[in-house]
């Protein structure tokens, strides 16, 4: 047997960095930076108010309160979007929503609750009645960042925030890696389509779908998905098909084991290394390249095993050849809400889910009973249980990492 951390550095040696491609913001959510994005603009673009109310000279309300209040004549009305720029004299104010640009001679902002009737349409003057901090709500041009300052680094994964953030910092497109390619296998003379009749020994297939979506969730653009019988030019048909449609990656689920009809095993061996991996699920694991350059991998058919190994040994995969600067999943610490078995000298990965019932102590709690066929209770999966090989058990009340899947 092989440690797991030894078969994933073999992978991970073997994933070719993809070329990248410039396309627009809203073509890139979930891609992968390639090159950082600098800010085109300083943010704010120009000193603003962040409050209705009205710009003043600070000097103009020191010291005011309801007793001693500062009655200022109001000049001009700035709604956000306005270009105007009225010069604030002694004693004036400027009525000013929140966003638009500070007039010029002003340097503060009384909301309209710290002033006497400021909320009427129309005023001449206004009379405030609290005296503000100099220079209080006033965002200033380029506080947060200037032009020229990088915002999102390479490697960086595209999500909302960050595709909002580039178009603040008024950058219309941006570098990313195009998505890998990859071609979904699954091998299995009793696998049917969902919903077809079923006769004796066939079973309805679900990894290819299992399969084809964490690779979508990973980034991947799906070339193929297909079913092979066990005979021997099913792995190879695929494998030449997925080559035809320019695959990067081809993942086969079931066929890597010792049994007497494993299909990807018996003929794939000239390309693929096959191993038993320390691990629970997904002991059984194939992996290797073709002579086209395609990477092939080889997953176990249960399955949480084929979930669990895609995991661990596939999106890492997958990210690195979009050159994602963070391979791993988010990881906490979380209390078992019961004890549970453990494989001997093997890394465990169990289903779970999380109760959070607790506010304050969110726990583990084991989502299936164990066994690598229970596709039924990967559904109710929030997370995994990693394990080391090296616990013997888990006990209630022990910390577990976890790692989170969407």
């Amino acid at each position: 047997m092989i440690d797991l951390d030894a078969h994933r550095a073999t992978v991970l040696a073997a994933a070719p960095l993809l070329a990248s491609e410039v396309l627009p913001l809203a073509a890139t959510l979930g891609r992968t930076l390639r090159e950082p994005v600098h800010a085109a603009v300083d943010l704010p673009v120009f000193d603003n108010s962040a409050m209705d109310g009205f710009a003043v000279r600070g000097e103009d309300v020191t010291g005011v309160n309801e007793d001693r209040p500062a009655r200022l004549r109001v000049v001009a009305d700035i709604p956000a979007g306005s270009g105007e720029d009225p010069p604030l004299g002694p004693g004036e104010a400027a009525r000013i929503m929140t966003g638009a640009p500070m007039p010029s001679g002003a340097d503060t902002i009384v909301p309209f609750e710290s002033t006497a009737g400021g909320l009427a349409d129309s005023l001449g003057e206004v009379l405030v009645v609290a005296a503000p901090a100099p220079g209080v709500h006033v965002r200033r041009r380029g506080e947060d960042c200037v032009a020229g300052a990088e915002i999102l680094a390479a490697g960086t994964a595209l999500g909302p925030l960050q595709l909002a953030s580039a178009a603040a910092a008024g950058v219309p497109a941006v570098t990313v890696a195009r998505r890998p390619r990859v071609a979904v296998v699954s091998t299995g003379t009793e696998l049917v389509a969902p919903g077809a009749p079923l006769r004796r020994g066939e079973i309805p297939e679900s990894n290819g779908i299992l399969l084809e979506m964490l690779a979508r969730e990973a980034g991947a653009e799906i070339v193929a998905r297909e079913v092979v019988d066990d005979t021997v030019g099913g792995p190879l048909g695929a494998i030449a098909r997925a080559e035809e449609s320019d695959a990067d990656l081809v993942i086969f689920s079931g066929g890597v084991s010792a049994g007497a009809y494993e299909v990807v095993k018996s003929t794939l061996g000239a390309w693929m290394t096959f191993s038993k991996v320390r691990m629970q699920p997904g002991k059984p694991q194939g992996f290797g390249v073709s002579p086209a350059g395609t990477l092939l991998f080889g997953l176990p058919g249960n399955p949480v095993s084929a979930a669990v190994s895609f995991e661990v040994f596939v999106r890492p995969a997958l990210l690195a050849m979009q050159g994602r600067s963070d391979l791993a999943r988010p990881v906490v610490a979380l209390p078992a809400a019961r004890g549970w078995r453990t494989p001997p000298k093997r890394a465990q990965f169990l289903p779970v889910r999380i109760d959070r019932a607790d506010p304050a102590q969110w726990r583990a709690v084991p989502a299936t009973s164990g066994g690598s066929h229970l596709a039924g209770g990967l559904a109710r999966a929030e997370a995994y249980a990693m394990v080391p090989a090296e616990v013997a058990a888990v006990e209630e009340g022990d910390l577990v990492d976890v790692m989170l899947i969407p």
